[in-house]
């Protein structure tokens, strides 16, 4: 049903998720950053509300496990539920519930997560991780996209995957980087690529308006002098 990675870039401290399903609107439910925090991945049969509850725990101060861990103890219909999770500091921490779809899988990697559900193969979750590895030095950004690619290569879902985000938080309450592909009938990873191939040259020009417009380039419209 899903496959996905969270990340942070220990040089930058920006924290994000890549992630795709075959299901419609993956990014308005399943990917969650908060800036100088941490980022969560809630899948599966997913519940929202887990990841902000995440964050929350992880922003009291504890580290991806036990905020992991303070959050699920107790919780109702876990057993549905896939999660993952990378703090302020790197560490990470996931759970995988008993009555998770399918061929599914985890892979822990160096301030990363990458984990699946109804996968074609459980090689999947270690093929981003090592993606990740890989891409060290580029933006955040291009290192989970790259990471998404890799798990499509090496099987990706057991069947067709429709919708697909990439999510990166940075210095703002803002999101740096929000894309989503809501659905798509054929390669939605596809799309996503090219979606942050067009945004990236203007992502700076964007939190520029934001933080200082009076820095800000001209916006190329009618009436802009």
């Amino acid at each position: 049903m899903t496959f996905s990675i969270v990340g942070r870039c220990a040089d930058s401290g920006m924290f994000g998720v890549a992630i795709t399903t075959s299901s419609i609107c993956v990014g308005a439910r399943c990917p969650h950053a908060r800036a100088g925090v941490g980022a969560v991945a809630t899948q599966n049969v997913t519940d929202p509300a887990l990841g902000p509850l995440l964050l929350d725990a992880l922003a009291s101060g504890l580290c991806a496990r036990d905020a992991l861990d303070r959050v699920t103890k107790n919780r109702d219909y876990l057993d549905w539920r896939q999660l993952t999770v990378v703090d302020n500091n790197g560490l990470t921490a996931a759970f995988t519930g008993k009555r998770i779809l399918g061929t599914n899988a985890e892979s822990a990697g160096t301030d990363c997560y990458a984990a699946g559900n109804l996968l074609a193969t459980d090689a999947v979750p270690a093929a981003m991780t090592r993606a990740f590895a890989d891409n060290d030095g580029e933006h955040l950004a291009e290192r989970l996209l790259r990471a998404l690619e890799a798990g499509l290569s090496a099987g990706g879902e057991a069947g067709d995957v429709h919708s697909a985000a990439l999510l990166v938080v940075h210095e703002q309450p803002f999101p740096l980087v929000d894309l989503r592909v809501d659905w798509a009938d054929v390669d939605p990873v596809a799309t996503l690529r090219r979606l942050w191939e067009a945004y990236r040259p203007q992502m700076n020009d964007y939190l520029a308006r934001a933080v200082d417009p009076s820095s800000a380039p001209s916006y190329g419209v009618p009436g802009d002098e």
